[in-house]
């Protein structure tokens, strides 16, 4: 296991309990709607995906995964800290590039980089 896929899969079992917890009451339906999400995250040294699929469940692997949501390209010691510190505060500065492949990619990763410390 990779570096970076090991720091997903512990945001991912932080994750998935707050994402199926947000699925539930009233604005469940909204959450639900911008589910399966597929995250792509590419730094210099791997490439790793976080896909959640439609019951919340959070699943992390190594590569690429398609059809992606969103790709995130970033420097590696730049991701490893946000996974690390979840918080921009002590993220060293360097390029970070977004791509949203969709629309539902695309306010996905607004509502949530600031969670990821990016």
């Amino acid at each position: 296991m990779s570096c970076l896929e090991g720091l997903l899969r512990d945001t991912a079992r932080d994750l998935e309990p707050r994402i199926r917890d947000q699925m539930r009451g009233f604005f469940g339906s909204m959450v639900r709607h911008y589910l399966p999400q597929t995250w792509v995250f590419r730094t210099e040294q791997e490439t790793v995906s976080l896909r959640v699929d439609a019951t919340g469940a959070v699943a992390v692997s190594a590569g690429a995964l398609a059809p992606a949501d969103v790709t995130v390209e970033v420097g590696h010691d730049r991701l490893r800290a946000a996974l690390t510190t979840r918080s921009r505060g002590g993220i060293p500065p360097g390029p970070l590039t977004v791509t949203p492949h969709t629309a539902k990619g695309k306010a996905a990763f607004g509502y949530l980089r600031d969670r990821i410390g990016l």
